[in-house]
């Protein structure tokens, strides 16, 4: 049936639509430009460079963690830099790779921890990560870098992070990792993945102290340890699955936080299939939502306005709605194209951002669904939220 048969239907929604794209484009923090990024002006050379403990929970990360130890182990660093790995219960050789690369490239520390189950009440990676951080304590560090173990980092990673976050006094320093964007199933959702990302929370409102936007990218935090003390520690966030945003949250009510992108630090976990991509966003996807159906129909109403029906409209609309259609899925396409460039992607992809938008829109969904049944937040063998179970 094409839209004509409802004139004033198709004309006021295709009117809505391009009044939401007139506001992300220019009311949302340019947020599609993706300008908030570690290049620039480069910051002052510090006068002491502080003490640091790096901090990665991992769990069944023996393809990975290889690389990621031997990136933090090259550092080049001038302070006391020391490294805590906190074999969360896994059952591969996470924990002895690990500790071959140390015994490899010396001159730095680093130490290998044991975490078991969590209690009730605690993620797995958070109950890992406090475990990290109390026995880095011991160290007595001025600045926590929490990191994963599937991330790579530049040699020069945490000098600018250091010399970033004095120039700012930020309690929060963190830096979106560069994800890998190779597969058929990593560029069709990668780019669109960062680019919703910064969407929810745009990196320009994240860093102005006066808002009430707080985000960070879990795979590079660097974090001011008095501050996070005060923020009440990672049990502060114990259950929360976003746990990179949750964190932030918390420490912007203490100080300033900055986010932006980077080319320095960068994910090396592929996802191969689709299958891999929907376990990866379908984990947390309705958290972000806080497991609310309410929260869960309006984002599915606002998902279909804003990226389904303009396409439609273009389709099978005539006259203005088709016109104001076509022009929304323009403005549409011409916001993704900054982000593709970003991850050296073709632009044609841009047209597909419905579709893209659409699969988005169904492993949410699906998110939903599984905590239903009692499997929320399911991952590496783990059921994490705090679901209900309907069996």
């Amino acid at each position: 049936m094409h839209l004509e048969a409802f004139p004033s239907m198709s004309g006021v929604l295709a009117v809505v639509c391009v009044l939401v794209w007139l506001y992300l484009i220019g009311g949302r923090g340019g947020f599609w430009l993706g300008r908030v990024r570690d290049t620039g002006r480069e910051n002052p050379e510090l006068q002491q460079w502080p003490t640091v403990v790096a901090v990665i929970p991992a769990r069944n990360e023996s393809p990975y963690i290889e690389a990621s130890v031997t990136s933090l182990l090259r550092q080049e660093y001038a302070g006391l830099f020391s490294i805590i790995v906190v074999d969360d219960d896994s059952s591969d050789e996470t924990a002895v790779t690990a500790t071959r690369v140390a015994e490899t490239i010396r001159g730095r520390q680093l130490t290998v921890a044991r975490s078991k189950s969590p209690p009730p009440g605690w993620t797995g990676k958070l109950w890992a990560l406090k475990q990290g951080i109390a026995a880095a304590e011991l160290l007595r560090p001025e600045y926590l870098l929490l990191t994963d173990a599937d991330i790579v980092h530049a040699p020069d990673t945490l000098a600018w992070l250091l010399k970033q976050a004095s120039a700012g006094q930020f309690v929060l320093t963190s830096l979106m990792a560069k994800l890998r964007c190779e597969s058929l199933a990593e560029r069709s959702h990668v780019p669109a993945f960062i680019y919703f990302f910064q969407m929810l929370f745009p990196f320009s409102w994240v860093c102005r102290s006066n808002s009430g936007i707080a985000g960070a990218a879990g795979g590079c935090m660097l974090v001011r340890a008095d501050a996070l003390v005060r923020a009440g520690g990672i049990a502060s966030i114990r259950n929360a699955l976003i746990d990179d945003c949750s964190l932030a949250a918390k420490l912007k009510a203490i100080g300033p936080i900055w986010l932006g992108l980077t080319d320095r630090v960068r994910s090396i976990r592929p996802y191969n299939t689709l299958s891999d991509i929907k376990q990866m966003i379908s984990r947390s996807a309705y958290a972000q939502l806080r497991y609310s159906p309410l929260l869960l129909a309006g984002t599915t109403a606002s998902m279909a306005l804003t990226f389904i029906a303009p396409p439609l409209l273009a389709i099978f609309a005539t006259g203005v709605p088709r016109f104001l259609g076509i022009l929304a899925w323009i403005a549409m396409a011409l916001s993704f194209a900054p982000t593709l460039r970003f991850y050296r992607q073709s632009l044609l992809w841009s047209i597909a951002l419905p579709g893209i938008a659409s699969l988005y829109l169904y492993y949410t969904l699906n998110s939903a669904y599984q905590y239903a049944r009692g499997r929320g937040g399911q991952w590496k063998g783990r059921v994490q939220a705090d679901a209900p179970s309907l069996q």
